[in-house]
């Protein structure tokens, strides 16, 4: 299993990943974008910014790559990074099918992205993948699965997945929404052959939408690496929009809003990977300062006081505008 490169990183960074997100596309729903992405946000402006990513989280000992094939072109980024980058080869690279991304390059599109998880368009997005990413897929997961995803009964895209993880590619699914510890369990008792399909989880869990959390151990326990997304909330955790309580902790050690909101993730025994979601090196930076931040028992007794209704949570981040 590819994630067993990182079980023995000594680094506190290795554990730490770098998504892609929000540099692979013009438009997304993180805040204050005007203020993080260059002011024309052409293709060759984007990839300029996600190679300088790329090669900084790098530098720093991240060992985790996260795209998807609804984030614009950052598979195509990715991939152009790889091969600037012959010599790297103790990165794990992730990425996701079940969206199509529908904005063409802008950031006013009425439809961002079409979600399908039937498995046509996972043959057809495998095939976009492989194109783009060759045999550096280490993981393949399908995209924001819920409870009611065809993906968890579908025993023809089972038997498709299957195949792919016998050529050597870890198979997964990615969550979201209200019902995500659900939908983990749902994951968790689908096998092909009397083996388990699924390998890998990521969710989404932070300080202020931790309900998945158990569902989350429980697949920990059961062999799968956890993978942590949107730990910031889509910027709500960071800087002067994070809540007081997570600002004074954070002053208290001398670090960023970011840093103690991603601390508190990686204090979970079983989160194996949390995603920075970053726009610019300098919030990369930010982010990975939190293996720094000891969080005692106060502190966190704090941070539970901020945990927010599953379903006011989504429908907030629902409300986010894409920009």
């Amino acid at each position: 299993m590819p994630f067993s490169r990182l079980a023995s990183a000594t680094t506190p960074t290795a554990h730490i990943g770098l998504g892609l997100a929000a540099v692979g596309r013009p438009g997304y729903i993180n805040l204050h974008r005007d203020r993080d992405l260059p002011g024309t946000r052409s293709v060759d402006a984007l990839r300029e910014l996600t190679l300088e990513l790329l090669d900084a989280a790098y530098a720093q000992g991240v060992r985790y790559f996260d795209a998807a094939r609804s984030y614009g072109r950052a598979e195509e980024f990715l991939g152009d990074w790889l091969t600037l980058r012959p010599d790297v080869s103790d990165v794990v690279v992730g990425s996701k099918w079940g969206y199509t991304y529908t904005a063409d390059w802008t950031v006013d599109a009425e439809e961002h992205e079409v979600k399908d998880h039937s498995p046509a368009a996972f043959a057809r997005q495998r095939a976009e993948t492989e194109a783009l990413l060759g045999d550096r897929l280490d993981l393949y997961q399908i995209h924001s699965v819920t409870p009611d995803s065809p993906a968890l009964t579908d025993k023809e895209l089972h038997e498709r997945l299957a195949a792919l993880a016998a050529d050597g590619v870890t198979v997964g699914l990615s969550t979201s929404g209200p019902a995500q510890a659900d939908a983990i369990r749902r994951a968790l008792a689908v096998t092909v052959d009397g083996e388990p399909l699924f390998r890998t989880v990521q969710a989404t869990f932070n300080v202020l939408e931790t309900s998945a959390g158990p569902a989350l151990a429980e697949a920990h326990d059961a062999g799968l690496t956890v993978i942590v997304k949107e730990a910031l909330a889509n910027g709500r955790l960071a800087g002067t929009e994070a809540p007081a309580v997570v600002q004074e902790i954070a002053a208290t050690a001398e670090l960023g809003s970011d840093a103690a909101a991603l601390a508190f993730v990686l204090r979970q025994p079983w989160a194996g990977v949390v995603l920075s979601g970053a726009t610019t090196v300098l919030q990369l930076a930010g982010n990975l300062h939190a293996p720094l931040l000891d969080l005692d028992e106060q502190r966190l007794t704090q941070l539970d006081t901020l945990v927010e209704d599953p379903e006011a949570y989504w429908r907030h981040r629902a409300g986010l505008p894409w920009s």
